[in-house]
């Protein structure tokens, strides 16, 4: 069954890289009727159809009381490095990310999209990796009718500062991707711009239960987006994101 033409999106994240090109690709999508950004600190950009709440993600039930939504997008992630410390990094990446799914349970949302990783289990030995698949296997309990999970690899984009391995991981992994095939292929880079139409494409997939993208299925949603026509999208402020 197909979803609604016009939605109400929440969305969480948008101040990061991914996050803000799913903003982007949201506002301009005409089936999307509002978003409902949420962040810890105003994005710094206007648009008649978006609505940018402050929040603390650890208070969410309460601060989002009466919101209601058919779609809950989902890209809150740090790193250790970020974070300073393995208890910061599952703070954000599982504890704020099943407080925006709890949250967005409350509202109403249908559709739960979030963004994982390739590889995440919840017995992986690997602490990101294990966090993760802790945070999938926990999502799944909380009964939204859909759950699409992408587990893109390394995401490839230009940001104003980037680290070395960041830069290296940028410039080689289009030559290395062709290497990658079979059941390897999931590790491909892939274009963080993929990765958010592939977003706006599982919103219009209309796919139902738990469903999980690697590369390929990445790539496929994303070619979702890209067959509806949409209008150009508005100008991003100057304000920087994380």
């Amino acid at each position: 069954m197909a979803e609604p033409d016009v939605k109400v999106a929440l969305l969480a994240g948008a101040s990061g890289l991914t996050g803000g090109l799913v903003l982007d690709a949201f506002l301009a999508a005409p089936d999307v009727s509002r978003v409902v950004a949420l962040s810890r600190r105003p994005l710094g950009r206007d648009h008649p159809r978006l609505a940018n709440r402050i929040v603390q993600f650890e208070k969410l039930g309460a601060q989002l009381a009466g919101v209601s939504c058919d779609v809950a997008l989902c890209c809150l992630g740090t790193t250790i490095r970020q974070a300073g410390s393995q208890e910061g990094f599952r703070a954000v990446d599982l504890d704020c990310v099943l407080s925006f799914a709890r949250a967005a349970k409350a509202a109403n949302a249908q559709r739960f999209v979030v963004m994982s990783s390739v590889g995440a289990d919840p017995q992986s030995r690997n602490f990101y990796l294990r966090t993760k698949g802790e945070m999938e296997q926990q999502l799944t309990t909380l009964g939204f009718p859909s759950l699409d999970i992408l587990q893109p690899s390394v995401l490839l984009a230009w940001r104003a500062e980037m680290r070395p391995l960041e830069l290296g991981a940028r410039l080689l992994m289009p030559l290395v991707n062709p290497l990658f095939l079979g059941r390897y292929a999931a590790w491909r880079g892939i274009q963080a711009r993929t990765v958010a139409a592939a977003m706006l494409g599982a919103t219009r997939s209309g796919r139902r239960g738990v469903q999980r993208y690697t590369w390929a299925g990445i790539e496929a949603l994303a070619r979702v987006t890209a067959r509806t026509r949409v209008p150009p999208a508005q100008p991003r402020s100057s304000a920087r994101a994380r």
